[in-house]
């Protein structure tokens, strides 16, 4: 058993409207009665305001509700992120070979690893169960659904792990199809996939930073090719809302290797800003996402997860030597960009929307056993930042379903 200590920071504030009462002797008679009557008045016409103002700071401001996965039965707390991985015989859900949504990157087990314990494990919270998954109860409770993820290749990894774990309760493989016809594939902008025979769509759109890259300002320094634009959301955003479910990541792309050595810098307001950090970019865009959910999305309808940092296990600080255990580690190690972590519960901490954080970083920290390692597509890329398909995301798409559907959230798919 490999576990871990409690570490978690869901948004799961709520605010409570109390009125206060106030009782009167009636034997003691501090006015006449006509003054008494008017009191009287002036006293429900309050209440009546109070009442009219409480309703609207609700309604309009949206105040959020707590995080369902946080509880489990009547009222007991439970932090599912903290627990640990246990050998479970009924692991793996799916066979990648078998599920054409599978990545072949991601397939290991089909790209020649021979060991198969690192199929069999299972997150296990320290204080509660997460209901095991049902793939025919969750297609029933997804009817007519539409389900969108957003982000980054981890993104892509949740999504393809979501559509075959649901592919195992699907009798009619044919019924499930990618609504253009298309492969899956790295840089593709947008995988569309429909379970024909339950109405249910699920949707990849890839935005690695969530905000606009674009052309640099006229006449700016040579090096800057490209921008991230923080203040404005990727163009794409009028295609995520009126989902379901929206399902964010961001993170990998935000390295000084992937801006800034290949000429991308950032922008806001119109003016570069050359000598910005990349952790305060970070933060401003992520403000940038949290202004969006907030005036854009109905979260009445709309259920919002952001997914934290996946981290990785390279051997070196250059990514060059990847070595893949056998076995979990014994202690969460590997390289988890805690600075991202704290931004996110900044931000989120002060969104009014109802936003849930999938904490799932520290429980990826143990897996140094799940990377693509040598096994991925082509072989002769190694690969400690991505997980082997079946694997760690699937127990994301767990605790994702779990969040959805126990303590009867909404009543989602009743």
């Amino acid at each position: 058993m490999v576990s871990s200590a409690a570490w978690s920071f869901s948004r799961s504030s709520s605010a409570r409207l109390s009125t206060r009462t106030t009782s009167f002797n009636s034997h003691r008679k501090w006015f006449p009665s006509a003054a008494a009557s008017s009191l009287s008045l002036i006293a429900i016409v309050f209440l009546f305001s109070s009442l009219v103002c409480a309703f609207y700071l609700f309604t309009v401001w949206r105040i959020p509700a707590p995080d369902p996965e946080f509880f489990s039965g009547a009222g007991q707390y439970c932090d599912v992120f903290a627990g640990s991985w246990i050998l479970d015989d009924a692991y793996p859900i799916y066979n990648s070979s078998e599920c054409p949504f599978a990545e072949r990157g991601f397939n290991c087990l089909g790209n020649g690893r021979n060991d198969t314990g690192y199929l069999r494990w299972r997150w296990k919270p320290s204080s509660c169960d997460i209901p095991r998954f049902d793939a025919r109860e969750a297609l029933r409770r997804l009817r007519g659904k539409r389900i969108v993820f957003v982000g980054d290749s981890m993104s892509r990894t949740q999504w393809e792990s979501f559509i075959c774990m649901l592919m195992t309760g699907v009798d009619d493989k044919q019924s499930v199809y990618e609504v253009n016809g298309n492969q899956i594939s790295k840089t593709i902008g947008f995988l569309g996939v429909k379970f024909g025979g339950f109405n249910l769509s699920v949707e990849f759109f890839r935005s690695v930073f969530l905000v606009q890259q674009g052309l640099p300002p006229k006449q700016g320094p040579r090096r800057v090719r490209s921008t991230l634009k923080l203040d404005t959301l990727d163009v794409m955003n009028k295609r995520w809302m009126n989902s379901d479910v929206l399902v964010f990541n961001t993170g990998h792309w935000w390295t000084a290797t992937k801006l800034f050595e290949i000429g991308c810098y950032f922008q806001f307001g119109g003016l570069l800003k050359l000598g910005l950090p990349v952790t305060a970019a970070f933060k401003m865009a992520l403000e940038t996402w949290a202004s969006w959910v907030e005036t854009s999305v109905n979260t009445n309808r709309t259920h919002v997860f952001l997914r934290t940092f996946e981290p990785s296990h390279w051997s070196d600080s250059k990514q060059k030597v990847c070595e893949v255990t056998d076995q979990p580690a014994s202690e969460a190690i590997g390289d988890d960009r805690s600075e991202f972590g704290d931004i996110i519960r900044e931000v989120v901490g002060k969104m009014r929307a109802s936003v849930t954080v999938l904490n799932v970083t520290l429980m990826g920290k143990f897996r140094s056993d799940a990377h693509v390692g040598t096994w991925g597509y082509p072989s002769s890329i190694l690969d400690c930042s991505h997980w082997c398909l079946p694997g760690v995301p699937d127990a994301w798409n767990e605790l994702l379903l779990s969040s959805l559907f126990t303590n009867d959230w909404r009543k989602f798919g009743k």
